[in-house]
């Protein structure tokens, strides 16, 4: 099994009983926090990602980690001293950002990336996001990037779907159009 799909199955598991105990938003809050705490301390994260260091000594800096903070719920510190006793702990940014998309999911929201020639100012890109949102029935949150090869218009991708509506792909097609009459 490959480290994303491990980081998913943990992501899964801490979604599903945060969700029971009615709190996956909070745990989602209280990962990141510890998430971002280990990924912004070189030393810790060495420590993490360091395999002589015995799994007993990583379950032990977890552990006082949670002393020294604010508590966290009962489920994210289970799950962080699992991934201490099993020396996975250089997997907790991705478990992070699996559950991230688990969340997301779970509110029905859909994370996508818009390609335009130019800049769009925040209203215009408000109004594709609510279009894209009628279209697949789910809120839309767009990541916009500027592309000048596109020409003009916009390729909006939502996961596995891409809208092209660019002037570059248009011109392709007609050209390509063009092509096929003359043969």
């Amino acid at each position: 099994m490959t480290a994303r799909a491990a980081a998913r199955r943990y992501a899964r598991a801490l979604f599903d009983v945060a969700l029971a105990e009615g709190s996956p938003e909070q745990a989602q809050g209280e990962l990141r926090q510890f998430a971002d705490l280990v990924r912004g301390n070189e030393a810790l994260w060495n420590v993490f990602g360091n395999p002589a260091i015995p799994a007993a000594r990583k379950h032990a800096v977890v552990k006082a980690l949670l002393d020294r903070m604010v508590p966290l719920s009962a489920p994210l510190a289970k799950l962080l001293l699992l991934l201490a006793d099993r020396d996975r702990m250089v997997l907790l940014p991705d478990v992070a950002d699996a559950y991230d998309e688990r969340v997301l999911d779970y509110q029905n929201v859909i994370r996508g990336g818009l390609t335009t020639a130019v800049p769009l100012d925040a209203n215009r890109l408000r109004a594709l996001e609510g279009s894209l949102g009628r279209l697949t029935g789910r809120r839309v949150m767009l990541q916009p990037n500027v592309d000048p090869s596109i020409i003009g218009g916009v390729v909006a991708k939502l996961g596995s779907i891409v809208y092209d509506g660019s002037v570059a792909t248009q011109l392709e097609k007609m050209k390509e159009s063009l092509i096929a009459g003359t043969e």
